[in-house]
């Protein structure tokens, strides 16, 4: 046996049907409803797409101006030569290199445990010959781009997201009291008999 019976069937967007039972109140909630939603939606779409195309925007800039040098290492790295673990350890060491502008230029950088002095190792420099991190590739900044603006949307669809649900909990407040208010006012007349 059923119990079809208890089962409501859902009616959308109720609060916007005529009839007698409907409130003020109804209708102002379904609007607030509505726009919260538009909003909360175009919030998130903007800032997300926005930041995305800034950290894209930013990283093509450091792949186009980042340029890759030989330098050489100035001193003995430490550790044992050849005693890389699988791991992929490295050490700092002092690395020396010619900018672009001709002067010699140093640095530090991680390089493979106890490489010997002289040894070239690959370093990246930005426009003004400091030592920088190798550019994030193509598909990397993609993934980059795509995060952050994922992480930017979600974030800037939560403010009207939760000022809406505030919204909401005061109309909802407000509407109980005027239920108890007219309850005080007609709940003392239900005792007596009419008639």
């Amino acid at each position: 046996m059923t119990l079809k019976a208890f089962r409501v069937r859902r009616v959308w967007l109720w609060r916007f049907r005529r009839g007698p039972l409907r409130r003020r109140a109804d209708m102002v909630e379904g609007w607030v409803l509505l726009g919260l939603w538009l909003l909360t939606l175009l919030a998130g779409t903007v800032a997300g797409l926005a930041a995305a195309r800034s950290v894209e925007h930013g990283l093509a800039h450091e792949r186009a101006t980042w340029h890759p040098m030989v330098a050489y290492v100035v001193s003995r790295a430490p550790g044992r030569s050849g005693s890389r673990s699988s791991s992929g350890e490295r050490v700092w060491a002092r690395v020396r290199w010619t900018g672009s502008d001709g002067s010699l230029r140093t640095g530090e950088i991680r390089v493979a445990p106890g490489a010997e002095t002289g040894a070239p190792v690959a370093v990246w420099t930005d426009g003004r010959g400091r030592l920088v991190t190798r550019p994030a590739t193509a598909s990397e900044a993609a993934v980059r781009a795509a995060f952050i603006g994922t992480l930017t949307g979600a974030g800037a669809a939560a403010v009207p997201f939760a000022g809406g649900r505030l919204l909401l909990a005061r109309l909802e407040r407000r509407r109980l009291a005027l239920w108890d208010a007219e309850w005080a006012r007609l709940g003392p007349r239900w005792g007596r008999r009419t008639g």
